[in-house]
């Protein structure tokens, strides 16, 4: 298992030189990655920054850790700005992204803005940009017509730094069409709904039946990743090692710690990180 730090763009973190300072925390602390969050107005009366703006921070502040947007709702954007920008930040970063998309939440961040908000047609979107993105970091010219995105003739390089970009699609557990979408992919980072659409803490049972249906639905024998988040004590290591210990033991690859004002104050989350991951 490889641990991770997730940090919100938004608050203390929507300072890039802060955010920069924090990665390089996290490096020397020896997590493994830095996700960022990728939200326009979800809270009210904070400062926003811009993901991809943090990302290349923390790409110039690190030269080990992993790092990406978890998750940018791909239906939200053009697919081949975001091919753009992840290859751009591919070669500034010497080959370490990883993509995580998604359909966007919360609604409001789609509907305030005059953005589709329908979830099956995001669905769609998502799916073609996928297709999208893999056609543009081929370096081929080619051509694309769904039933959202039309392309002519066109071509993009530099192909990215890595043989591929690794993208991981969020999903919801235990829904089936996110998985099956998860399944062409890399990775997933999977959280859980109850019936009555109420959030829930991911299990490691949870996490055994998803890597069970990721060897039904895929073709490949090719590594795939399952990341599951929560939230381990700065001040007890045994008991935050056994936490993230469960998961792996249960077929999950990646722990990310959360880190936002939900757990504590800005330096408390610094504290967190300075920590280092529950190995």
């Amino acid at each position: 298992m490889r641990y991770a730090i997730d940090i919100p763009n938004f608050g203390d973190f929507a300072d890039p030189r802060v955010t920069a300072d924090v990665a390089r925390e996290a490096e020397a602390a020896g997590w493994d990655a830095v996700w960022v969050w990728d939200h326009v107005w979800r809270d009210e009366g904070v400062p926003y920054g811009d993901p991809w703006i943090l990302l290349a921070a923390i790409a110039l502040a690190t030269s080990r850790i992993r790092l990406g947007p978890m998750v940018t709702p791909l239906p939200r954007r053009r697919p081949w700005i975001v091919a753009r920008e992840a290859v751009t930040l591919d070669h500034l970063s010497g080959g370490r992204v990883t993509l995580g998309l998604g359909l966007g939440s919360p609604l409001k961040e789609f509907a305030n803005f005059g953005e589709e908000s329908d979830q099956k047609i995001r669905a769609a979107k998502l799916d073609e940009g996928l297709e999208i993105l893999a056609r543009c970091w081929s370096g081929e010219r080619f051509s694309y017509h769904g039933a959202h995105y039309q392309l002519d003739d066109v071509q993009f390089l530099p192909v990215p730094v890595q043989p591929r970009i690794p993208i991981w699609v969020a999903a919801t557990w235990p829904v089936p069409a996110p998985f099956r979408r998860a399944a062409r992919v890399d990775g997933t980072w999977p959280l859980r709904r109850n019936p009555d659409k109420t959030a829930a803490p991911l299990t490691p049972d949870d996490v055994r039946a998803i890597r069970r249906l990721m060897g039904e639905l895929r073709s490949t024998t090719e590594p795939f990743d399952i990341l599951v988040h929560g939230a381990t004590p700065a001040n007890d290591a045994t008991a935050a090692a056994a936490a993230a210990r469960e998961f792996a033991d249960a077929g999950a690859t990646w722990w990310t710690e959360r880190i936002n004002s939900a757990r504590g104050s800005f330096a408390d989350m610094r504290r967190r990180i300075q920590a280092g991951p529950p190995r």
